[in-house]
């Protein structure tokens, strides 16, 4: 029997996007055709997001997908668990809400063989990259860049997450990381899409 190229020599997937552009629900039907294909996944979400999900047993997306997954604070924690227990396919939901050091991780699961199927943000609200992610895509056999519905023109186009605070845009120097869903952001496509000063990226703090 012929072995599978993905796991001859690892792989990495990456799904981006802004908020609402269906990444979860990628991340999750890509896993589900490998459970189908009677191969060994695991699926990873960060603890720290608690927005749609049932429980932490489970990740479910906005459209109502679901599929079991482990919550886990750190990378290191993912590495532990499929070196543990020897799995093909890992599944790595909201990737900027990791460390950095998820890069170092994913670039041992490929020296291992495994497939890695990963969904984030490539841009923050101010229109940033997230390093890490953007290294990520670098890295990747395959990005996937998904669309969004424009809340204010409709346009099914590239979308930026924006954030809403108390009716107004967010202040580009606010914290980066401000876990939520519909009341904080929106979807706005560049045309639409408002923030108080441009994003300098010569600037990589």
């Amino acid at each position: 029997m012929t072995q599978n190229s993905s796991f001859s020599k690892g792989s990495l997937e990456i799904i981006c996007g802004s908020m609402f552009s269906g990444k979860t629900d990628e991340l999750i039907r890509r896993v589900d055709r490998a459970r189908i294909a009677k191969q060994n996944v695991t699926v990873f979400k960060h603890k720290i997001d608690k927005r749609v999900h049932d429980t932490e047993n489970f990740l479910t997306s906005r459209t109502g997908s679901k599929i079991e997954a482990i919550a886990v604070k750190t990378p290191e924690e993912i590495l532990d668990y499929v070196k543990k227990h020897n799995i093909q396919v890992v599944g790595i939901d909201e990737a900027h809400f990791f460390s950095p050091y998820l890069v170092d991780v994913v670039a041992e699961l490929i020296i291992q063989k495994k497939r890695i199927i990963i969904d984030g943000l490539e841009l923050d609200f101010r229109g940033r990259p997230f390093a890490w992610v953007a290294t990520l895509m670098a890295m990747a056999d395959k990005v996937i860049k998904l669309n969004a519905i424009c809340s204010e023109c409709n346009d099914d186009t590239f979308c930026l997450s924006q954030r809403i605070i108390d009716g107004k845009p967010a202040k580009y120097d606010d914290p980066i990381i401000l876990v939520g869903s519909e009341e904080y952001y929106i979807p706005r496509c560049r045309g639409c899409y408002q923030i108080d000063k441009k994003p300098d990226f010569t600037n990589q703090k």
